[in-house]
């Protein structure tokens, strides 16, 4: 069995073998990428996050148009938007409906009250 000095000494030349492949093997798939971008006519601003383009961009999805779907429905039946009734030190808002947010929980657990972030109208 290999002792710790011989195992780590394998994984720095192991490391070291991979960075020269890497290194060997980066700019062959830089141009391979630039290639298909121009083929495809891909620019750097196609690539930014929320940038969408293509196909996937122009046809939604059967999973998307449900949850479409589901948000318009829920909207109709008239779900009202309810003010909030609490502020907390970082301008978190609650409006005292369902669970209790964390950030009061926290504060509740630390001796303060909630009556101490209700919003006075």
């Amino acid at each position: 069995m290999s002792n710790l000095i011989e195992i780590q000494s394998q994984i720095e030349k192991l490391q070291k073998q991979a960075s020269e492949i890497k290194a060997r093997e980066f700019d062959k798939t830089v141009q391979d990428i630039l290639a298909k971008m121009q083929a495809f006519g891909i620019s750097l601003k196609d690539l930014q996050p929320g940038k969408a383009r293509g196909a996937k961009a122009r046809s939604k999805t059967a999973a998307a148009k449900s949850a479409d779907t589901k948000v318009k429905k829920k909207a109709e039946k008239g779900a009202a938007v309810v003010a909030a009734k609490y502020r907390g030190p970082n301008g978190e808002t609650w409006s005292g409906r369902g669970l209790t947010p964390r950030w009061l929980v926290a504060l509740v657990a630390q001796g303060r009250t909630k009556e101490e972030f209700a919003i006075k109208n």
